[in-house]
C-alpha cells in the first residue's frame, strides 16, 4: 500500500471489484508467522496474519485500537492481563495503549484492523 500525494492510500497486489476469501489471501508456513498488508494509510492498517500452531507475538502495546477478526483456527490473546480465546468467526478489540500478546493454540489466521486513537 502506498499513499498518493492526496494522502489517500492505494492497494498493491489486491484486485478491486472482486469478491475474495480473506483466509485464502495468506498461507501458513511451518514454524512461522506470515503477514500480508492489504491497506495502509495515515489512519491505520489492514493486515492478514497466518500463525503456525505455537507461534505468537510477545506482549507489546500499540498507539492504535486494534480489532482481531479470527478467520481460521484458534488463538489465546492476553489483553491487559486478561486471557481471551479467539476462534474463527469471532472478533476481539485490543484497546490502544493496553499491553497485549497472542499465542496460536492451533494454526490461526486473522485480519488485524488498526485505527489510530483520537
Amino acid at each position: 500500500m502506498r499513499e498518493k500525494e492526496s494522502g489517500v492510500s492505494e492497494a498493491r497486489d489486491f484486485p478491486a471489484g472482486e469478491s475474495l476469501e480473506l483466509a485464502e489471501l495468506v498461507r501458513y508456513a511451518p514454524g512461522a508467522i506470515v503477514s500480508r498488508t492489504l491497506a495502509e494509510s495515515g489512519a491505520g492498517t489492514l493486515t492478514l496474519f497466518a500463525f503456525d500452531a505455537g507461534q505468537g507475538l510477545s506482549e507489546h502495546s500499540a498507539p492504535c485500537d486494534a480489532f482481531v477478526q479470527a478467520l481460521d483456527g484458534e488463538a489465546q490473546l492476553t489483553i491487559g492481563g486478561k486471557k481471551v480465546t479467539a476462534r474463527a468467526g469471532q472478533v476481539v478489540l485490543m484497546p490502544a495503549n493496553v499491553p497485549h500478546a497472542l499465542k496460536a493454540t492451533q494454526r490461526f489466521k486473522m485480519l488485524l484492523t488498526m485505527f489510530k486513537a483520537k
